[in-house]
């Protein structure tokens, strides 16, 4: 790949962020920045929402790093370990593969602010609402964090 050209999924995630209407864009691209300078060089990905007969089953998102899901019937598959979506009220953030679904709330529900944390998801409407600082540490322990 010639030195300053995109790959295919760089491309998927460039086109995807200036989809977004102004305000959320400058967001995303913000966000989409802040997670790479948080892991440089981390494996990306570009989820379309789509399944495998093409019909929407999500919001796209963007992912970041990978780690294996093991499935009950003991397959496994690589997936990202942090997403980043646009959703139709504003930005949620994933932090996949943690073994404790109350950990995000307990640990950064409270400092968060106005956004609404489940076992995985961090939600918000703009960044103004929240503390960006502690959003970047719960993607840092998203990183570091061993399924």
């Amino acid at each position: 790949m010639a030195k300053g050209r995109l790959n295919k999924t760089e491309e998927e995630i460039k086109k995807y962020i200036a989809r977004q209407p102004e305000a959320k864009r400058s967001e995303m691209q913000a966000l989409h920045k802040q997670t790479l300078q948080i892991s440089p060089g981390c494996k990306l990905w570009f989820a379309d929402g789509k399944n495998s007969d093409g019909e929407v089953v999500s919001n796209p998102s963007i992912g970041y790093g990978s780690y294996s899901i093991k499935y009950a019937d003991g397959t496994s598959k690589e997936f990202y370990r942090i997403g980043l979506s646009a959703n139709t009220t504003g930005i949620s953030v994933y932090i996949l593969g943690l073994e404790d679904k109350t950990y995000l709330t307990n640990t950064y529900g409270k400092q968060l602010g106005k956004a609404s944390v489940t076992g995985y998801c961090i939600k918000f409407k703009t960044l103004k609402d929240i503390n960006i600082n502690v959003l970047e540490e719960a993607i840092r322990y998203g990183f570091e964090t061993r399924a």
